[in-house]
């Protein structure tokens, strides 16, 4: 259970990472560590990155996806079979993916 400040201190930076605004690299590591322990804020980051990467995008298929959750906030991040091992593609998951 987050605190209510700690709560209003991650909405913040989330607010500031979906609108493309300054967040430091403080803030960001605050971030990625609760998105590590709880899947509400890793969703809610991923969202975020999303906003921040479609802001100019009318398209219907990615605001879906968007307010889904899912898809990948990084292009990078997608699965080549002929060209990844699957194995270290998992490995940059979230400790609380091994769980679900």
């Amino acid at each position: 259970m987050l605190s209510t400040s700690t709560r209003l201190r991650l909405k913040d930076i989330l607010r500031r990472i979906a609108l493309g605004e300054e967040v430091s690299l403080q803030e960001r590591v605050y971030i990625n560590k609760f998105a590590d322990q709880n899947q509400t804020v890793a969703t809610c980051l991923s969202r975020a990155n999303h906003l921040q990467q479609k802001q100019n995008t009318t398209n219907g298929i990615d605001h879906l996806l968007c307010d889904l959750g899912l898809g990948s906030s990084d292009p990078q991040s997608t699965y080549r079979p002929k060209r990844d091992d699957l194995g270290e593609w998992f490995s940059g998951a979230p400790s609380w993916l091994g769980r679900s």
